[in-house]
Order: C-alpha cells, then structure tokens, then sequence
C-alpha cells in the first residue's frame, strides 16, 4: 500500500522510499512520525515525548507533529497500513498497557529480506 502525497513538506521530516518502507520519519533518525503522533494524540506532552526522545530536540518533535497536522491523509495511511501489517501478524491493538514483545515490521528495516527468511 503505497501512501498518499505529502501536500505540506516540512524540514525535519524525511519520506523514503527505501527508509521505512516510505513512512515519513525523523530527519537523522528512525523515529517514525505516526509514532510520535501517536504519542501526542493519546495525551502525551511534548516534553513527555522529548524524555522517550531527548535524540530528536524540541524543533524536530514539533516540527514532526505539525507533519501530522498539515497531512493527516498520509498520517491516517501510515498507521492505518501498521495496523494491518500487525494484524496479519496476529498482534491485536493493545491501547495503554506496554507490549511485552515488539515485532519487526517489514519496513523497519531492521531485517534482511523477506519476514519467511528470518
């Protein structure tokens, strides 16, 4: 599933095909924006999310999140597109509690080929 247009580009944040699997991220990191808008939208503060990411700078998570809000499309088909990866993978929605696993997911690019070659 590819992602719509981004309509408001923002320099901090970076969409790549081969970074991601094209979900737009952090410039200088991994740190997907759908996560930190995640983050923000179920309460958390921006310094809240500063802490988990002290890496990324204030500049860098505020520019991240207003991403968010000038593309929601893009930003609706991000964690729209990660939930059915992890439901495919047998993983349900756990909103509130900590997961006791993560999984790869094949556009993190942590792993090296298909997910039935791990």
């Amino acid at each position: 599933m590819t992602l719509p247009v981004v309509l408001v580009p923002h320099p901090h944040v970076r969409v790549d095909l081969n970074v991601l699997g094209g979900s737009p991220y952090v410039a200088g990191s991994r740190v997907p924006v759908r996560r930190l808008w995640a983050f923000f939208r179920d309460g958390a503060s921006v310094e809240r999310i500063l802490k988990r990411y002290p890496q990324l700078g204030p500049a860098k998570v505020l520019d991240s999140l207003a991403f968010a809000l000038d593309n929601p499309e893009v930003i609706e088909a991000d964690v729209s597109r990660e939930q059915e990866i992890l439901a495919r993978a047998g993983h349900r929605e756990r909103r509130g509690t900590a997961a006791s696993t993560q999984i790869e997911l094949p556009f993190s690019g942590a792993s090296k080929g298909p997910p039935s070659s791990r």
